[in-house]
């Protein structure tokens, strides 16, 4: 029985038991997940779970605010942290447990991590990025709101920070179409890129404003892009966005030949047609005249035959 079982308040353990890195059992960083929504809204997080017998429970842990929001363990009733008392379920779904928050405030923008303990050890199973939309004026001014560039070309996102001090974190997130983090850089732990990006992705700061240029955009790099800083003792702070639609090019070209060759067809069937026609008209006008002719002649060797008849009979006759 591991030792943290031992203690008479469980409750309080939940609240101060530490918070580990986010690593996994062998030490490796894992992947980020990112959820927006508004407030007032409900978000379901997804946390793997080994389903063995040294499994004892999972937490969700704020690991920012260094708290635990809830303990769901193995065979009983959850434990959580009573600034999310009636906020909180968690339900078993396969091999993940699902962890429900409800009716989401602003102060629960934070980053969160899924935690397995087991009988020997704990593993870091995720980390969670929630992003709770106020349905007031954003503390984060980013722009432009919107854009709509067409692919290979790049795109400018400024930030205006609420804090100037470059020691607090700070995040380029996706959260729509491929949720995820794209940047995060501080002066502590450097910068990081996320490899979807590579070297498609500058980044510049002078005080607390940030310039971010993404270059040869491509058309799954289309999603709504958000600013996000982490402001000791407050919430994670998050901008309105903006919203990145890359233009398919290539079917644009696409479409515009087609739209050529339907207009160069339209040309060429009625320029045969009016060839057509006109050479009909000129056959018929000539057939007209051919025939018209024929019959002058025709005539005038008709008269001409028995004028020579009559001629040779009256002769005939005079010699006779």
């Amino acid at each position: 029985m591991p030792w943290m079982l031992c203690l008479p308040n469980a409750s309080l353990f939940l609240l101060l038991l530490p918070c580990f890195p986010a690593q996994d059992g062998g030490g490796n960083e894992r992947s980020t997940d990112v959820i927006s929504a508004w407030e007032g809204d409900s978000i379901s997080i997804t946390c793997p779970m080994n389903r063995s017998e040294y499994h004892l429970g999972v937490y969700l842990r704020d690991i920012r605010q260094n708290v635990n929001v809830v303990y769901c363990p193995k065979e009983e009733p959850p434990l959580i942290n009573p600034a999310f008392a009636n906020r909180v379920e968690c339900s078993k779904e396969g091999e993940n447990l699902r962890i429900t928050l409800h009716r989401l405030q602003e102060s629960d923008s934070e980053i969160y991590a899924c935690t397995e303990m087991l009988k020997i050890k704990e593993i870091y199973r995720k980390t969670i990025i929630v992003l709770v939309k106020a349905k007031s004026r954003r503390p984060l001014e980013q722009s432009p709101l919107h854009t709509n560039p067409e692919q290979g070309q790049s795109v400018n996102i400024t930030c205006v920070l609420k804090s100037s001090r470059e020691d607090e974190k700070f995040y380029l997130l996706r959260t729509h179409v491929q949720p995820g983090t794209v940047l995060s850089a501080s002066n502590l732990n450097g910068t990081e890129v996320s490899p979807a990006f590579g070297n498609r992705l500058e980044y510049s700061r002078e005080g607390n404003r940030i310039v971010i240029i993404l270059h040869k955009l491509q058309e799954e790099d289309s999603d709504n892009y958000i600013c996000a800083q982490e402001v000791k003792g407050s919430p994670l702070l998050s901008a309105s966005g903006t919203m990145v639609l890359v233009k398919e090019v290539e079917q644009a070209c696409e479409k515009s030949s087609w739209d050529l060759y339907a207009l160069l067809l339209v040309v060429a069937v009625l320029f045969c047609a009016l060839v057509c026609c006109t050479l009909f008209r000129v056959s018929t006008v000539k057939k007209y005249f051919q025939k018209k002719q024929h019959n002058e002649v025709y005539e005038d060797m008709s008269y001409n035959s028995r004028r020579s008849v009559l001629v040779r009979t009256n002769t005939y006759s005079r010699g006779e």
